[in-house]
């Protein structure tokens, strides 16, 4: 697996992929990577020839109470999973390279951004589609892969590469879980033991809640007791939403699109989380 630090490098790589006849797929990370990341890898292959990883701490996107300073780094054990999972070229860019002196241009995409995490994180959103934008242009793929873990992301995602008429198709990947079910992120490494325990209800009390948003019970009832079963394990809770998956939303039953958001601080990480609420019918 190559390494360029450039986009003039990055650019010329893959147009040699191209000229080979080759088809591109993207996978755009900020390292750290785990089994979820490595998912992305897997979908990047079956959908393409030729898979280019990036990696950048994207400052951008971290408020400035959040964790950037502190974000795992750790390029070379990065590189090595990717290379052992078949990605042919890593764009792994300084600061500078992306946004270098005079950078003055932000891409935001409105009312997706001003939800969910939107909401308690302003201007985090602008940052995810500024530099996503500049990478999709920079790498140029025929698809990229994101996880559908961060929903409201790919969500936002799909709408700038379609307003943008960007030449690119977005694969979104299921969540990888841990086998208690805890959806699977870098930040799951700031948990201590005992909290890594505790972890694993937030998962468990959101397919509760929508299993029984499912069956008919009624969301203004459903969602307010599980916020307090959370609360009573020891996380504090940003958000626990029904909204449609498509458009973010509100939405007031289980049905065709309707999904379940949350997301909640245990300590130090804040964890999110999403699932489908189906409606079922009865007597299954």
């Amino acid at each position: 697996m190559r390494i360029v630090r450039t986009v003039a490098d990055l650019r010329a790589a893959v147009a040699a992929e191209r000229g080979a006849g080759r088809t591109i797929g993207f996978v755009p990370t900020m390292g750290a990577l785990h089994d979820g990341h490595l998912a992305l890898v897997d979908a990047a292959r079956a959908n393409s020839d030729c898979v280019v990883a990036s990696i950048f701490v994207n400052r951008k996107q971290f408020g400035p109470n959040e964790d950037f300073d502190a974000y795992p780094r750790q390029e070379c054990e990065d590189a090595a999973k990717l290379e052992a999972r078949g990605a042919a070229l890593l764009f792994a860019p300084p600061h500078e390279e992306m946004y270098p002196d005079g950078f003055a241009t932000t891409v935001s995409v409105g009312g997706l951004d001003e939800v969910l995490c939107g909401a308690s994180r302003p201007g985090h959103f602008d940052g995810v589609a500024t530099v996503v934008t500049k990478l999709l242009n920079q790498a140029a793929p025929d698809i990229a892969c994101f996880g559908e873990k961060d929903w409201q992301q790919l969500t936002i995602i799909r709408r700038l590469v379609r307003d943008l008429d960007l030449p690119v198709r977005i694969v979104g990947v299921p969540i990888e879980r841990e086998d208690d079910g805890l959806a699977r992120s870098s930040r799951n490494a700031y948990l201590s033991e005992a909290e890594r325990t505790v972890a694993s209800r937030l998962p468990n009390i959101l397919h509760m809640a929508a299993d029984r948003i499912g069956s008919g019970g009624d969301p203004e009832a459903v969602l307010p007791n599980a916020r307090r079963e959370l609360e009573e394990a020891g996380f504090t809770v940003d958000y626990l939403e029904l909204r449609n998956e498509n458009d973010l939303s509100p939405v007031r039953a289980a049905g065709r699109g309707a999904r379940l958001f949350a997301a909640a601080w245990l300590g130090r990480p804040r964890l999110i989380d999403n699932l489908p609420v189906p409606a079922r019918r009865p007597g299954l």
